[in-house]
């Protein structure tokens, strides 16, 4: 795995950051209620799940953070982008 990941890749997911710091992809989403971010959350979990790979949700009124990281691999790999992508399609 390489300690930055595959730009080609990260230009395929609309918003989404690398952070070099904590070695993962982030992206913030916003949503008009708590309701609607708890949603959010809730389809994350079932897709992460399905997949195996379990990423880091930041939760407040209207907005969730979401963190991919390989933890396994210390850093992001095919796994992150994958969920990425599942993600987007929500």
């Amino acid at each position: 795995m390489n300690e930055t990941p595959d730009e080609t890749e990260l230009k395929k997911l609309p918003g989404w950051t690398y952070n070099p710091e904590k070695k993962c992809l982030m992206k913030d989403f916003s949503f008009k209620s708590y309701l609607k971010t708890i949603s959010f959350v809730n389809a994350i979990a079932w897709l992460a799940n399905k997949e195996n790979h379990h990423p880091d949700l930041i939760v407040s009124f209207g907005k969730c953070t979401v963190e991919l990281t390989t933890h396994d691999e210390g850093g992001v790999s095919e796994k992150d982008f994958k969920l990425a992508a599942l993600i987007e399609n929500l």
